[in-house]
């Protein structure tokens, strides 16, 4: 381990390993880490996402959209958590872990570079996007309100998707909507670690409680990647709201689809941008805290030991 320096700004840095010469680099601690911090996150920000998702199918107002949810009935309002509580608690496990880990592969002796936190962002954008895509598919569906008679279950959905040939499962089931879904995360992954640790430094520098820094650099990141891949985010829940048989729009006609429908006007196509911006504020924000303060408790349990 480096020499440590106790200043304000450099507490909260990932501290650089030298890796001795044969031994393979492997942080099997970061995947719990992502996995905690996501699962609190997630949970406490769930009633925010749903008013969100409500606006991006059915295009109405923050108002109209509660106004659904309440008509509804408490008893459906966290209908379709679960699939959200287990994807995110899995996106954060391979996307802390994974990156983490790609970094010190790619760099193994620090400073990191901004092209490194680039590229293992990227890749780690890549393997959350193959791996959950199917759990982001299987809640879409069920937060749709229209859905909720034929599709009253997790399992229903299941057992439309099972119902399918080998590649239907794929195409048209689990795997809706693959291809934004990828350029959506590999991006969103690639912005988010190029610069949360840079932002994070520099306000520790001037002196703030350790978990401020965090909090803020995550509510930026967050904030400043889902305004920048917002439009990607309406496609994905549109084309992943379709099911059946019937014939399914591809990946161009849908875009068309969700730009008629919003009346060919950017502004109608960012309805539900203030959520957006309070959903991802509060959601990465609390996770970077939580991350990074959890990391600094096994950080410190490991140099007492040491």
């Amino acid at each position: 381990m480096g020499e440590q320096d106790h200043t304000p700004g450099k507490d909260l840095q990932p501290r650089t390993r030298t890796e001795a010469p044969g031994k393979k680099s492997w942080h099997p601690q970061a995947y719990a880490l992502g996995a905690v911090s996501n699962f609190m996150s997630t949970f406490l920000t769930f009633p925010i996402y749903k008013v969100v998702f409500r606006q991006q199918i059915h295009a109405v107002a923050v108002s109209q959209a509660v106004r659904q949810l309440w008509h509804e009935g408490p008893q459906y309002f966290y209908r379709g958590i679960y699939p959200p509580l287990l994807s995110k608690t899995l996106q954060g496990t391979l996307l802390f872990g994974t990156y983490e880990n790609l970094l010190c592969s790619l760099c193994p002796v620090g400073p990191h570079s901004l092209g490194h936190r680039c590229t293992a962002g990227l890749m780690s954008g890549v393997v959350e996007a193959v791996a959950l895509s199917p759990f982001e598919r299987v809640q879409n569906v069920l937060q749709d309100g229209r859905k909720q008679a034929r599709f009253p279950s997790t399992f229903s959905i299941l057992k439309e998707f099972h119902s399918y040939g080998l590649w239907g499962r794929l195409s048209m089931g689990y795997y809706r909507g693959f291809w934004p879904v990828l350029l959506r995360n590999s991006l969103g992954s690639a912005l988010y670690f190029s610069f949360k640790d840079p932002i994070r430094d520099s306000l520790a520098e001037q002196g703030l409680p350790h978990w401020v820094p965090a909090l803020v650099s995550g509510s930026v990141n967050g904030t400043i990647t889902c305004l920048i891949l917002y439009p990607l985010i309406v496609l994905v829940a549109n084309m992943q709201s379709h099911i059946g048989w019937q014939s399914m729009p591809s990946l161009w006609a849908s875009a068309q689809d969700v730009w008629d429908t919003r009346g060919r006007k950017v502004f109608l196509i960012y309805r539900g941008g203030s959520l957006v911006i309070l959903r991802s504020s509060v959601t990465w924000g609390l996770t970077t805290a939580i991350h990074d303060f959890l990391q600094g408790r096994a950080r410190s349990r490991k140099e007492l030991k040491d």
